[in-house]
């Protein structure tokens, strides 16, 4: 089965090496992954509402200070129907392209075997974005890898019971759900299908309750066979039609112009939560939010795009 990657000329000289070194980044390095399914299967049509494939569990009361008041889990989020054969439907971009929505997500990555570099004092999570989208009132989706919530429990549970955030599933280990993607090791269909509920199970024991059934495949890459292989979950794969170009960027202002440029009604941006990774993100973010609200954007969750 072919996989059909779409490359976005930006950074896409520095993509292979950069991805590689984190271990693949989400597609931050400007490129990102798309299926070989017809356009039926990529972009879906709505579907019925399905409940959360994380089965939320309440949780435990916060400690002051720790983040706003904690919202109720969403009943339900809106979900695309499945693509032709039961594929997992895709979602990139609002069909509803007039209404000025933007919807900007942030992949908090870490890969399964980045514990020692954790440990040794690298830092795969980003506080100081959170707070700042928190200050600017930005709602925002944050597709998490389970090992990241592993590693960083109370702040998963912090963006997780804040009505600001939902926490979208971007698999447990950030390995490849399909080859050739960045020499992230592959998953067989099996494995793949048990990565995606490990992560939810992440979620639930750091006791995030705002998540949504979406999913975000490692490195952006999937084919047929990856959306074959995730249907019994249930979810909605979401990628991306603007690459901010944040990952292992120096400068703010290039990651900020390049979201400026790119972003239109109903758009996906993608971007990171790690710091490691993509350090400048929260100072492009000061920019970019002033800017497109001056446009007369509105910051929406994929939950709100998805649900028009």
């Amino acid at each position: 089965m072919t996989l059909s990657v779409r490359n976005v000329a930006v950074a896409a000289a520095l993509s292979a090496a950069l991805c590689t070194a984190l271990a693949g980044c989400g597609g931050g390095s400007g490129t990102s992954g798309s299926g070989s399914g017809n356009q039926a299967a990529r972009m879906g049509t709505p579907g019925a509402s399905a409940p959360p494939s994380s089965g939320a569990s309440a949780a435990a009361p916060q400690a002051a200070g720790s983040s706003p008041a904690a919202a109720p889990p969403p009943a339900k989020a809106p979900t695309l129907a499945p693509g032709p054969n039961g594929l997992t439907p895709v979602f990139e971009r609002a069909k509803q392209q007039t209404d000025k929505t933007v919807a900007l997500t942030f992949d908090a990555d870490m890969t399964s075997d980045q514990g020692p570099r954790a440990a040794g004092g690298e830092h795969f999570d980003n506080p100081q974005l959170i707070a700042t989208l928190r200050t600017l009132k930005v709602p925002s989706t944050i597709f998490m890898t389970g090992r990241w919530a592993e590693e960083y429990p109370d702040q998963a549970k912090a963006i997780g019971t804040d009505p600001n955030f939902e926490i979208a599933n971007h698999s447990y280990s950030h390995h490849a759900f399909t080859s050739p993607c960045y020499g992230l090791p592959a998953l067989d269909a099996a494995a793949a299908r048990a990565d995606v509920d490990r992560a939810s199970a992440a979620f639930r024991t750091a006791g995030a309750v705002n998540t949504v059934p979406y999913f975000r495949f490692p490195g952006g890459c999937y084919d047929d066979q990856a959306l074959r292989a995730i249907s019994t979950a249930k979810v909605t794969a979401v990628q991306w039609d603007v690459v901010s170009g944040d990952a292992f960027a120096k400068d703010p202002d290039a990651v900020a112009e390049q979201v400026l440029t790119g972003v239109k009604p109903g758009s996906v941006a993608v971007m990171h939560c790690t710091r490691s990774a993509a350090p400048v993100t929260e100072e492009a973010i000061q920019k970019i939010v002033p800017e497109l609200r001056k446009r007369g954007y509105r910051f929406v969750k994929v939950s709100e795009l998805i649900g028009k």
